[in-house]
Parts: C-alpha cells; structure tokens; sequence
C-alpha cells in the first residue's frame, strides 16, 4: 500500500506561514492498493479537492478509471466539506462510492443531501456531472477489490467509525477521531480490534493535555493516549493525526517529539506525524517514508523534530 496524507487536520482549515509545514486542508488520506487497484480515500475533508485534482486525469475510457470509492468516518463537516468539490465527479463518468456510518436520522444520502444544498451550497450532490453512491455502514466487514476492510465503532461525538484495512499482507488503520476516556490506560475493544498489530495506525492526537482537561468530552484524544492504543494494540508504526489548527508548525513538533519521549514508544518501530504530502509504503512488517516528512533521526526507528519539550496548552478546537 502506498499512503498519502492531503489533509492532516482537525476542525476547520486553516493557512498561515505557522501552519506551512504541516499544512491546513483537513481529513483526507489516498490509499493506493496497486494495479487496477481503485484509489481507497480515506474521509472527504479538504483535502479532497487537491487529491481530485491529482485524480482527475486518470478518468479515462475505462469503468475502473473512473470509479472512486471513500470510507466516511463520520459526517462533521471537517470530514464531508471537500465532496463538492472533488474534481472526478464534476466530470461526466466519474463515480464516487461512500461507504460511512448508518446514522438515527435518515440513510447518509438523506443526512448529506439536507446540508449540501441552498442555501448553504448553490447545488445538491445528485445535481453535479458525474455520479455519487452512499452506502450505510455499521460494524462489519466488507471488500473493496483486493483488500479487505474492517468496520468498528469508535467512541467519538456522534456516530463514528473507525477503519482496519488489508491488502497484500500489509495492514493499516485509520482512526480519525477518538474520544480519549477518562482512565487513560483503558482502549476501547473496537479500537483494539481495528489496531490490532497493524503495520500502520492512523489516530486522532489533537489535544495537549491541558486541553483535554479543559475539554474532556469532546472527542478527542492527546499524542500520548495515541502512543498507547498503538502500544497496547501491538501496532509497529503510529502517524498522529487530526492536528488542532490552532497548533502552528513549532507546536506540532513539540507534541511530536514529546510522543516519541512517551516510554511506550519504545515499543514501536516509528512516531510519525501527520504533514500533507507524506507519503508512506506501507509492506507486512514495515513503514517507510518515501517523501514529504521533514524529520531527523532521533534514535533507533524513531523519526523525529528533534525537539523534547512539550507542546504548549492553547485552547484547541471541537470537531
């Protein structure tokens, strides 16, 4: 598997010089299964729109050229707000199916097409050129040509879930947002299930501790309780992810380098942080950055800032 991260934060977008490095389009990972493989995307945030941009040029003669298909962790807005604008489905042909939780009020096409609409957006999803299928998801496996994708719950504000994907003896999981609990050594039965000895683990680490405590039901966890379920799920490499957009680029490498100082990073093979444009080759047993990480050696299999101290505590964001 190839990973590509085109949205790397939590909440809202955001640009600044401060947020350069690790960029501000929000949620949105390619995953590249190979061959005739479709492209896995991994939640519609904004970064969807400079991954269809990218993807565009592949819509060809071909049904499979043209067919994309999205696991939707959840329908908050910094997850969903890129699908109007992902350039495959502007186009005629282009087809994009989303696979996302079931939710209480109405099947995801109802939820989605009462909020994508004037006067909120000029026009509805079903109005664009080409085509988009959603699919209700609850826990479950399903198949999306060769790789085999996991479904579990994940505790979070409103339904939630979380992703384990297989393909090629190589294992990634995706965990967006995840409501750390109150007794940071308990991990959630699902959350182990989806990370359990994975090759890569994707997880929410947005907050610093101070604010966790000053927000502690709001969904979201710190670096260290990420380091720990990708610990205590026998997991080798963690990228954290879902960055505050309050946290400019010097804070995230404090938050990063003080993860790597937690004593149950030891246990893994790499810390990783989440910036747009990395990408990772993802093969059984191993993570290898292949480009886009501005990182140094901290020590054997940690890649790191090389910075020690803890991220400041700033107010931080819900989403």
């Amino acid at each position: 598997m190839r990973v590509t991260f085109y949205g790397v934060r939590g909440s809202c977008p955001c640009s600044s010089e401060g947020h350069r490095r690790y960029g501000g389009n929000t949620a949105c990972v390619a995953v590249e299964l190979g061959p005739g493989e479709p492209t896995l995307i991994l939640d519609l945030g904004t970064g969807l729109r400079p991954l269809g941009l990218e993807l565009a040029d592949r819509v060809g003669a071909s049904e499979a050229d043209r067919r994309f298909v999205a696991l939707l962790s959840h329908l908050h807005w910094d997850h969903l707000i890129g699908l109007p604008f992902f350039e495959p489905i502007l186009q005629i042909g282009g087809h994009l199916d989303v696979y996302g939780p079931a939710q209480e009020e109405g099947t995801i096409q109802e939820v989605v097409d009462a909020v994508v609409k004037p006067p909120f957006f000029p026009v509805q999803v079903g109005e664009l050129k080409g085509a988009v299928a959603f699919h209700d998801l609850a826990e479950g496996t399903l198949q999306i040509g060769g790789a085999r994708v996991l479904a579990r719950w994940v505790p979070h504000s409103g339904r939630t879930l979380g992703f384990r994907v297989e393909a090629d003896g190589a294992t990634l999981a995706y965990l967006s947002d995840h409501q750390q609990p109150e007794d940071d050594r308990v991990v959630d039965p699902g959350v182990l299930a989806l990370c359990d000895g994975a090759d890569l683990v994707i997880h929410d680490a947005q907050y610093t501790a101070g604010e966790l405590r000053a927000k502690a039901d709001w969904g979201h966890s710190t670096p260290a309780y990420a380091v720990h379920v990708a610990a205590a799920a026998g997991a080798r490499t963690l990228v954290l992810f879902h960055h505050d957009p309050r946290h400019l680029d010097e804070q995230l490498d404090a938050m990063w380098a003080a993860a790597q100082a937690e004593p149950e990073a030891a246990t893994l093979a790499r810390v990783l942080s989440a910036q747009e444009g990395m990408v990772l080759e993802v093969q059984p047993g191993t993570v290898t950055p292949s480009s886009g990480h501005e990182a140094r050696r901290q020590g054997p299999g940690v890649d790191g800032p090389g910075s020690d101290g803890p991220g400041a505590d700033g107010p931080g964001e819900q989403g």
